[in-house]
């Protein structure tokens, strides 16, 4: 089970810090990913934590988001900074077994999933 948390209202420019509680499999063994999906669009990927903790992101938050995790809590944690209207989204977290990197960003591969945490940011 995953529980996505964290999410708000911010303002453009700020910060928000998300996090995606795991149960039932532990994160160190695992490969997370982070989506997100705004009205009308599709799901997209926004970054990728693998078992051995290298990070994968998408290009539009390269840079400004941050992937971490907590093995003692089994918590994998996304730092988002520099927010922009256009990060406006439901975001979910997702985990599967261990799959090369290179095939994280499709949301196909993810056996489970969290139940999303709206982030709104306001210009």
């Amino acid at each position: 089970q995953l529980q996505a948390s964290g999410g708000g209202l911010v303002q453009a420019g700020g910060s928000l810090r998300l996090s995606c509680a795991v149960s039932g499999r532990s994160v160190s063994t695992s490969n997370m990913g982070w989506f997100r999906q705004a009205p009308g669009k599709e799901r997209e990927f926004v970054g990728g934590i693998n078992w051995s903790g290298s990070t994968i992101y998408a290009d539009s938050v390269k840079g400004r988001f941050t992937l971490s995790r907590d093995n003692a809590k089994n918590t994998v944690y996304l730092q988002m900074n520099t927010l922009n209207s256009e990060d406006t989204a439901v975001y979910y977290c997702a985990a599967r077994r261990p799959i090369a990197m290179s095939v994280m960003t499709r949301p196909d591969v993810y056996d489970y999933w969290g139940q999303g945490t709206q982030v709104t940011v306001s210009s």
